[in-house]
């Protein structure tokens, strides 16, 4: 049987287009990377590692570090294999992940970053202990930790080993069951060894050996996927139209505007009750689909911009570990600041790296022109087929990409995966040693028992996921929807506990351990309720409920003291905030209740984004003026000097180019 194994995979990798030169490229690659990785995880002669060099690069990080490492962390196959599918089965509205992400870092910048490098923090749950109490932090400590094992490094692998194997056509069906469990050998190992890669220097160099990593890797992951992304289009162009790149890009775009109902290339999506009367579709008895489901259940219109994605966005990219730690190992506060602004920029290229290959592999499967199906003009291109939306950028990759190139691209999603697991593994150690070892088990414990603690954590989580990955991730077809909606039962929460935490000074410990419960209890809850209801329009619904109970019951709270007299300055700026807050609640209410007589209105999603921007706006209007004018605060609240939220001309020009990018980009593709 192992013979038959070995065979067969051989077999497959001298028939799948790949030659020498692509294998060499990409063994190069992971030699470069390692042997990089372990070289800078090397302290100075006779010092030992301490937790501060460990687990924050003992804050030597640089702005282009710190930019370089946050969008190798994020960029992975979740991305590159599940929002190209996404893009694949529903076009680039999938891009406000990426767009709004830009938006997002500029707040977390400005705003959030620099009242936790002011704290000093190592971990986001560690802020939750001394905002509110032991349990609220140990809690989230457990739940990160379950997130980061049981879905963000199962779910990265997965995707990762699935592209490789789409990608080099290795065999699918070498299964032995396990446990009741189809389990594919080749896939196994491919999980196996990217474990192994990413865990060699990371787990012993930790964040230094990362996120210097990472710099070469982002620079491997944008080329790559913009190489891929063109390379297609350029064939296309040739096969089809006679014309190049971009030309194919345009003509693909036109063909997408000509099918009825097709959004493809509509950052806002409408809805569509003519063509799909029920949104989430309908299944027969047996299970097989006799309508798909509207694209507006997933991207459900203007929700994308101003609705519950900030929720997904902020708690992502705020307030999640293994992404925030880069900002918190910057050397200074203004490195932070710039990283973030560098980050914001090159996520507005993720889109075009990620989703226009998926609607290219969309228009090779479904297009025609002149009457020939696009899949007959590329036949002699074409290998392999897309069996399942998350096929789509593999298949772009084994099909489209000349020799040498193909290794390239190849790195790339390597890259992307490898990067990622690396930073997860990190952070993992890091809530563990830092959070709960040294919290709960050994108060006293050594600099050096600290290091050896957070690099067995990380063994263990490698371990953990290995045997947890078939079991949660095996028939998803989508998995960059279903990362998407189970991580929105946890963001509503989180929003709101660190969020208020942070800035509002009379949020109390009871009503951050209700949020904590709530945003579970609240999602399920919705969810069966009301199933037709998108889960971004869902999760908005259940940040309502929660921001409503955790002022209601923290103005309830009696454990206070008198509140610190501020400047007049301070009571005048943050008054003034807070009617232009208002102001806009006002708007976006009003707004809210247009769209139910207003069917151009209804269509775009106005509701769903309206009741929620209205309350986040609300909130933040309530909570300045509360901070202003209440004479009691909360006893652990976070002393807030204003003047910390300034930023320096290069931040602010940096800022105002990614608006301008943005702007400019939903304008063109609305």
């Amino acid at each position: 049987m192992e013979n038959q194994v070995q065979s067969s995979v051989w077999d497959a990798l001298s028939n799948n287009g790949f030659t020498g030169w692509d294998y060499g490229v990409f063994i190069l690659y992971i030699i470069i990377l390692v042997g990089m990785g372990i070289f800078l995880s090397r302290g100075k002669k006779g010092e030992e590692k301490t937790s501060k060099d460990y687990f924050l690069a003992g804050n030597t990080l640089t702005w282009w570090a710190v930019g370089a490492s946050l969008i190798a962390a994020n960029i992975s196959a979740e991305q590159f294999i599940g929002m190209s599918g996404s893009a694949f089965a529903s076009g680039i509205a999938q891009a406000a992940y990426e767009l709004m992400a830009a938006a997002t870092l500029l707040v977390v910048g400005k705003f959030l970053l620099p009242l936790m490098i002011e704290k000093k923090i190592f971990t986001i749950p560690q802020f939750l202990r001394e905002r509110y109490n032991s349990g609220v932090g140990l809690a989230f400590s457990i739940l990160w930790l379950f997130l980061y094992v049981f879905v963000n490094l199962t779910s990265v692998a997965w995707l990762g080993a699935l592209a490789i194997q789409q990608i080099l056509g290795l065999p699918t069906d070498h299964i032995v069951h396990i446990m009741g469990m189809d389990v594919d050998q080749v896939r196994l190992v491919i999980i196996l060894a990217l474990f192994l890669i990413a865990g060699i220097y990371s787990i012993y160099g930790g964040l230094a050996s990362v996120a210097w990593t990472d710099v070469m890797q982002v620079t491997f992951l944008v080329g790559g996927g913009l190489i891929t992304a063109y390379f297609a289009l350029d064939v296309i162009g040739q096969e089809v139209w006679g014309t190049g790149a971009m030309d194919a890009l345009g003509n693909i775009f036109n063909w997408c505007k000509d099918q009825p109902g097709d959004k493809h290339f509509n950052l806002i999506v409408t809805r569509n009750e003519e063509l799909y009367p029920v949104i989430n579709g309908v299944k027969d008895a047996a299970g097989a689909i006799t309508q798909k489901e509207d694209p507006f259940f997933t991207n459900p219109g203007l929700v994308l911009v101003f609705g519950a994605l900030w929720l997904t966005n902020l708690g992502y990219w705020g307030f999640n570990q293994y992404i925030i730690q880069k900002g918190l190992a910057a050397k200074s506060l203004s490195e932070a600041k710039k990283g973030m602004v560098f980050a914001a920029i090159l996520k507005i290229l993720i889109p075009f790296i990620v989703c226009i290959p998926g609607v290219c592999a969309y228009f090779i499967m479904n297009g025609n022109v002149d009457g020939t199906p696009i899949i007959e003009k590329l036949a002699g291109h074409l290998h392999g087929t897309i069996g399942r939306s998350d096929d789509a950028y593999p298949y772009l990759i084994r099909n489209f990409t000349p020799v040498v190139i193909k290794g390239l691209s190849f790195a790339a999603l390597a890259a992307a995966v490898i990067s990622s697991l690396a930073s997860m593994f990190n952070s993992t150690s890091t809530l563990f040693t830092m959070d709960i070892y040294k919290q709960f088990i050994n108060k006293n414990a050594s600099e050096t028992k600290l290091v050896n603690v957070g690099r067995m954590t990380s063994v263990t989580a490698l371990i953990i996921a290995l045997i947890a990955v078939y079991p949660l991730m095996g028939g998803i077809d989508q998995a960059f929807q279903f990362i998407q909606e189970y991580s929105a039962f946890v963001y509503p929460g989180v929003v709101v506990i660190f969020g208020l935490g942070l800035l509002w000074k009379r949020a109390s410990g009871t009503a951050a351990i209700v949020a904590a419960i709530g945003t579970f209890a609240f999602s399920i809850i919705y969810k069966f309720a009301f199933p037709e209801m998108p889960f971004l329009v869902r999760s908005g619904v259940v940040f309502i409920t929660l921001v409503v109970l955790f002022v209601w019951l923290s103005l309830r709270n009696k454990d206070t003291e008198a509140a610190t007299e501020l400047s007049a300055d301070d009571v005048k700026t943050q008054l003034f905030w807070s009617k232009i807050m208002f102001a806009i609640a006002g708007v976006s209410f009003a707004l809210f209740v247009a769209s139910f007589c207003s069917d151009t209105l209804h269509i775009y999603g106005m509701e769903g984004a309206m009741a929620f921007f209205a309350a986040l706006m609300g909130t933040i209007g309530y909570y300045l003026r509360s901070n202003a004018l209440d004479k009691v605060q909360d006893k652990k609240l976070v002393a807030i000097d204003l003047d910390i939220f300034k930023t320096d001309k290069t931040f602010n020009i940096g800022a105002a180019v990614v608006i301008a990018l943005l702007t400019f980009l939903y304008l063109a593709l609305w």
